[in-house]
């Protein structure tokens, strides 16, 4: 009954998307066998806000999958831009051949700071707006590390602890355009000031507002439950949310956070705790009113059955690899600060099929970019990386 209502209600919200019948992999009970299936139609309207250190290359890895698979067009970032002009906050010219295609686009996914009035141009007005927001806990270290040689903040302190012992510091006011991943990140990429005073009328007004905005709040802590989520509310298949983990770091290069620095990002990175906090609540109250706890055990369990077969298939360690050990360097993920990003190696001999599958799997957020850009604009000029490429040309 719940996922019959569940279905009724994404069919009303649901405009003119692509339908196809659900499949559903769990074990029913006589009473539900007697209720006729009911088809849902798969939201192909999409726009993910991706958010800094929050698992979101792995997102934007199954939205590019997923817009292939059904031959979407996305919205990506125009000439040689990388992202959709982030940090600035986002305007509509920043996606390539907007002023030619308008509200045509379906999928948008790359960097940018949300402006809910410019990003309204280019999507149409039945898109589904979500978004990740990870524990600013492990979130800043995760920052401190990726981001160390461009931030002045993390550039001028020793280590992480030393940060946050005295934060104030070493994030000077003036600093504060290239101070942005050291503080608040994730309140500053929806768009929001991340110096900004904490008072609780404030933060109120921006949860309340970012909820009207996006129809789904996912929880990178909780990524297999999320997909799940995610899965259920776009009425996708299970192969659409089916992922490795990209742009991942060593263990190596982990800080070890004292408690005292833990305690100290609750108080320095205040608003994000907040959103944090509201957000994560919200998510499991959306799992208890949809899905259901039990169900959704079920489905993770599919979901990391079925994530192990593709490793068994595609990968040669089953894992991912340092970067030094990445023998195609058209699949080394882009390196930054002190991080080493992980990437993978794929088995020899695959059939043509498969290879593609296990390709599209492993294809660093940078690479895929350029590669569906030259798909979606074979006439201009491809995107210069610096690195090399899977796919020399669209046919291969």
């Amino acid at each position: 009954l719940i996922i019959f209502s569940l279905c009724l209600g994404l069919i009303f919200l649901s405009g003119f998307f692509h339908a196809k019948e659900r499949n559903y992999s769990i074990s029913k009970s006589p009473e539900e066998l007697l209720i006729p299936p009911t088809p849902c139609h798969a939201k192909t309207n999409v726009m993910f806000l991706k958010t800094h250190k929050t698992a979101s290359s792995t997102v934007l890895n199954i939205m590019f999958r997923f817009a292939e698979r059904y031959n979407l067009t996305v919205a990506l970032p125009a000439d040689q831009l990388l992202h959709l002009g982030y940090p600035r906050t986002f305007v509509a010219h920043f996606v390539e051949d907007f002023k030619a295609m308008g509200q045509n686009y379906n999928i948008m996914c790359n960097h940018l700071r949300f402006n809910p009035s410019e990003v309204q141009k280019v999507m149409a007005a039945n898109t589904f707006y979500f978004s990740i927001l990870r524990n600013p806990i492990p979130l800043l270290e995760s920052s401190y590390i990726y981001f160390k040689n461009n931030v002045p903040a993390f550039r001028s302190s020793k280590d992480v602890n030393e940060y946050l012992a005295s934060p104030t510091r070493y994030y000077l006011p003036e600093d504060y355009r290239q101070n942005i991943y050291a503080r608040n990140i994730m309140w500053f990429d929806f768009g929001y000031d991340n110096n900004a005073e904490d008072n609780t009328e404030y933060t109120q007004a921006v949860l309340e507002e970012i909820e009207q905005n996006f129809h789904l709040i996912l929880i990178a802590d909780y990524f297999d439950e999320s997909m799940i989520l995610l899965k259920h509310t776009l009425c996708w298949d299970l192969d659409d949310v089916i992922y490795f983990k990209l742009n991942s770091r060593s263990q190596d290069t982990v800080q070890t956070l004292t408690p005292e620095s833990e305690e100290r990002i609750k108080v320095w990175c205040s608003l994000d705790w907040k959103l944090y906090l509201h957000f994560n609540q919200s998510f499991w109250r959306r799992i208890e009113e949809t899905i259901g706890l039990e169900v959704l055990e079920k489905e993770v369990d599919h979901l990391r059955t079925r994530q192990k077969e593709l490793m068994e298939t595609c990968l040669l360690e089953q894992e991912a690899v340092g970067k030094d050990h990445i023998k195609n360097k058209a699949l080394l993920p882009f390196q930054s600060g002190a991080a080493n990003i992980l990437g993978y190696n794929l088995k020899q001999g695959l059939d043509n099929r498969t290879l593609r599958t296990c390709q599209r799997m492993v294809i660093p957020e940078l690479q895929y970019t350029s590669y569906l850009y030259a798909v979606q604009y074979p006439h201009k000029k491809r995107k210069q990386l610096g690195l090399p490429l899977l796919w020399t040309s669209v046919q291969e």
